[in-house]
């Protein structure tokens, strides 16, 4: 069991790497998904002027495939970018340069910048009091597949992939914008998670708890 920042500043728990108002038959509240569309945006947005490349990764691509936007039970974003490319982006930088005395990078803006303690990769959250986030997860290329270095094993779509789906990046519908994604949305997307994933929604772990049609946000 994990403990987060609501968007209410109030703890959610999450049982079985789900949160617990998906147990109580409610999606992510409109404001929280608000928020995370705003996070997201101004992320990529920065990306993009630092030339660093981005893709929209697991569930948030499977969001942008069903929907053009979050899935509406989500809480967080991800995206990959290239190992490589993160000294181009100076928030990244300066994300890595606090956390190692054991901080966070606050920008001008508000947003929070830092090192994820559970593993190798990088958070934007929404402000200090407020963890909505994306996680910038690095991959790098070794023998014409993209790879990383942490792995979450109850994530089945966390796994390497063919660098072919990145060369050359394409876009896709996402939170009101064009978003970069693989350049074959739905092989990647059923390379990750199997068959048919766009047409048939299921909760982040179906076997604890399954989707029901009539759920209140």
């Amino acid at each position: 069991m994990a403990v987060v920042k609501a968007q209410d500043g109030a703890l959610a728990l999450f049982y079985d790497d789900m949160p617990e108002y998906l147990y109580m038959s409610r999606w992510t509240p409109p404001c929280c998904l608000e928020n995370l569309r705003e996070t997201a945006r101004y992320l990529f947005n920065i990306l993009n002027k630092a030339g660093v490349s981005y893709w929209l990764e697991g569930g948030s691509l499977l969001g942008a495939a069903r929907y053009s936007d979050i899935i509406p039970w989500d809480y967080d974003v991800d995206i990959g970018i290239y190992q490589h490319e993160i000294s181009k982006c100076s928030y990244l930088v300066e994300a890595e340069k606090h956390s190692n005395d054991g901080k966070t990078f606050v920008d001008n803006e508000g947003y929070t910048w830092e090192k994820a303690i559970e593993g190798d990769f990088f958070r934007i959250q929404y402000s200090q009091y407020n963890h909505l986030h994306v996680d910038i997860f690095p991959f790098y290329e070794k023998d014409g597949i993209m790879t990383k270095k942490t792995w979450f094993e109850t994530h089945r779509q966390d796994r390497e992939f063919p660098v072919h789906y990145l060369k050359p990046l394409g876009t896709i519908n996402f939170i009101g914008i064009k978003a970069s994604a693989p350049n074959n949305v739905r092989e990647f997307l059923e390379f990750k998670f199997g068959k048919g994933v766009i047409e048939n929604p299921q909760y982040p772990n179906p076997s604890k708890l399954k989707k029901k049609s009539n759920i209140k946000s």
